[in-house]
């Protein structure tokens, strides 16, 4: 479940039976937007603040304000845990860059997927040590070119959650333009 107000979190909270206080919660959410909207991130400093709520769920909170639940019991799969986070967030940079560009080139993309497959050491800590970013781009007369020169760009200059990563991570990519 994505939290995108309070209201949402209110509702997770009482339908999970957490032991925490929601009016906690909700300073501290409110407290995390003031934040972000006082810092203005212009000085590249960023704040979250992740708040247990009991039976290994957390409430996290973004720079801009945003809840986010999150569940580290992972076969419960109530939420997403932090590293299916990761995964995500390194999916959603760089498609937002790779659209973005395609746009800019004026292709004529109808819908777009990132699908992302990430592979883990076996020994603790098990950080992902391989990912590989696969891209589908639907549209019509799309170029190949355009769409490869685009995750090039994403991957090597753009993509920051990418460049976060790559120290300790492989990352491949691979794209597929399917004409419709």
């Amino acid at each position: 479940m994505i939290i995108r107000s309070i209201f949402d979190a209110k509702r997770f909270i009482e339908t999970c039976n957490f032991r925490v206080p929601f009016f906690k919660l909700v300073l501290n959410s409110r407290q995390a937007f003031f934040d972000a909207l006082t810092n203005q991130m212009a000085n590249q400093i960023y704040k979250a603040t992740v708040q247990y709520a009991g039976d290994d769920f957390f409430i996290g909170t973004s720079p801009s304000g945003h809840a986010q639940a999150i569940d580290t019991k992972g076969e419960r799969k109530a939420a997403p845990t932090p590293m299916e986070m990761l995964l995500v967030s390194v999916a959603a940079c760089t498609a937002a860059d790779v659209i973005s560009i395609l746009e800019k080139k004026r292709q004529n993309v109808s819908a777009y997927r990132v699908e992302i497959k990430g592979e883990r050491r076996e020994e603790y800590p098990q950080a992902f040590i391989r990912f590989h970013v696969h891209h589908i781009v639907y549209g019509r007369d799309v170029s190949e070119q355009a769409v490869a020169r685009a995750i090039e760009l994403s991957d090597t200059k753009y993509c920051s959650v990418a460049a976060t990563v790559r120290p300790t991570a492989e990352i491949t990519t691979s794209f597929e333009i399917i004409e419709n």
